[in-house]
């Protein structure tokens, strides 16, 4: 079909939804896709795909909200073989990289990096980037807060914040205030830092984890009491480290 449409709600725009729609244009199907800004019913009904506008979430109608009472979903609920540790409730962002993720990283990693992962290495990838740049955009967008008690002071630079500032000021410092186009600016903003983070976990984080992982492995070979481990080369390692022996149940070992 030609001319697909991505429907999406007017007015003052937010992360998630501007993320939503830049990963839904990294898919083969809604990479040329017009982007409609609307909350008119009868518009919607007529674009391919809707996300954070419409009060439906109904995947084969391709109906991606979350703002209804009725909504409780989580990556964990959604997608059970990531496991139980993600309970942040989902945004529009959210929402989407649940059922197109896995591919949408695959198409930024195959033409940004030229690199194309097995499934087990994705789905870490997968893992990283939600829980180390998506899940931050569905909690402030939900109104969840990082910690319990009164904050001593806010963070004001996040990518959230800095996508709101993007919207129409009560006293224009541009005028006249272009909507689409701060829109655009606003999927550009969070989309860059996005394919950024994508990059970063497979280029970096992985090829790191890999290094640790085979190490540790090996350490039985460097000592007999398997405390002691030997990195083959200088890379970061603590964090993995930490990570995988969470996984084997080693910690402290």
């Amino acid at each position: 079909k030609a001319n697909l449409k991505i429907g999406t709600h007017d007015g003052q725009f937010h992360c998630d939804e501007a993320l939503a729609c830049f990963m839904l244009r990294k898919l083969d199907k809604f990479k040329k896709a017009q982007i409609v800004r609307t909350r008119k019913e009868d518009i919607l009904d007529n674009c391919d795909i809707v996300v954070d506008v419409g009060g439906v979430f109904d995947v084969e109608k391709h109906r991606f909200d979350h703002h209804q009472k009725s909504f409780s979903d989580t990556l964990s609920s959604l997608k059970p073989e990531v496991g139980d540790k993600y309970t942040i409730r989902l945004s529009s962002a959210g929402l989407i990289y649940v059922y197109y993720g896995e591919e949408i990283l695959s198409k930024i990693l195959e033409k940004e990096a030229g690199i194309t992962l097995d499934k087990k290495s994705l789905m870490m990838i997968y893992k990283m980037v939600y829980e180390k740049f998506i899940q931050e955009i569905d909690a402030i967008d939900n109104g969840v807060p990082m910690f319990p008690g009164e904050e001593k002071f806010s963070i004001n630079t996040n990518i959230n914040a800095r996508v709101g500032d993007l919207n129409q000021q009560w006293k224009p410092v541009r005028d006249p205030f272009d909507s689409e186009a701060a829109f655009r600016r606003a999927m550009s903003l969070v989309g860059n830092e996005f394919v950024d983070k994508v990059i970063y976990f497979a280029v970096s984080w992985l090829p790191a984890r890999s290094i640790v992982e085979a190490s540790l492995a090996d350490r039985f070979n460097v000592h007999e009491s398997g405390e002691i481990v030997i990195l083959e080369q200088v890379c970061p390692w603590k964090a993995h480290m930490a990570q995988l022996e969470a996984e084997q149940g080693i910690q402290g070992s």
